[in-house]
């Protein structure tokens, strides 16, 4: 029985206004993501892969066009109500990290499931646990800015898992690690999409993840040019 749709654009256009020029990131770009998949979006630098996982991710709003997320419509929801949805629904792992500087690698782990009032027995079971799965085990203590940018990577994808998300969006996941530690990330996120149903949705131009993908997305120019169901 085929999975229902967690995620589904509908010929989404999203312009941006650089100086006198309106660019197009992203046009007129219809796509669907079953629940539990696996997916790549591939392409160019400049192809709007980064801006679509934002319009999933409710970062940002289309100019044209819908996105729903688990059936809803987003651009019908409060910004509480979209707020409340990127806490409990969505995970980020971004290219840049976007941790907080004056917490330690535990409390950014954990900073959602605090968030969510998750008991603090269970939060610091569940983000030892993460931060042990991705190698960072002795390490919760320390700061960003004593972390390596792979160090900094792996604590930013724990604190996406932690809250175990409905979907992850991930830009780059392992543009800053080294073969081995891509590659150990990979086998936890995989593990969490077969075990814990996590969808996952990466944009990347590594073919380390491209391989592991169920599904690759091509894009090219803010439009799909590709859709290879793997498996």
């Amino acid at each position: 029985m085929e999975q229902q749709a967690i995620v589904e654009l509908k010929e989404v256009s999203k312009m941006y206004r650089q100086g006198k020029v309106d660019v197009t990131a992203v046009d007129a770009f219809t796509l669907n993501i079953r629940q539990g998949e696996f997916t790549v979006l591939s392409g160019p630098s400049g192809s709007g892969k980064t801006t679509i996982l934002n319009l999933i991710g409710a970062l940002d709003v289309p100019t044209s066009g819908t996105v729903y997320l688990e059936g809803q419509d987003l651009g019908s929801l409060s910004r509480s109500e979209l707020s409340s949805l990127r806490r409990d629904r969505i995970g980020f792992v971004f290219q840049a990290y976007n941790l907080v500087q004056v917490l330690t690698a535990y409390e950014n782990a954990e900073f959602v499931l605090a968030l969510q009032n998750v008991p603090e027995k269970e939060r610091k079971a569940r983000v030892m646990n993460i931060l042990g799965q991705v190698g960072l085990a002795g390490l919760e203590d320390r700061r960003p800015d004593e972390l390596s940018g792979g160090q900094q990577q792996r604590v930013a994808i724990a604190r996406a898992i932690a809250a175990e998300p409905a979907i992850v969006l991930a830009d780059e996941p392992t543009a800053n690690v080294d073969s081995a530690t891509a590659s150990s990330l990979l086998d936890l996120m995989e593990g969490l999409n077969r075990e814990k149903g996590i969808t996952f949705l990466f944009s990347t131009h590594d073919h380390r993840v491209m391989e592991r993908a169920g599904r690759v997305v091509g894009m090219r120019d803010g439009k799909l040019c590709a859709d290879e169901v793997k498996r």
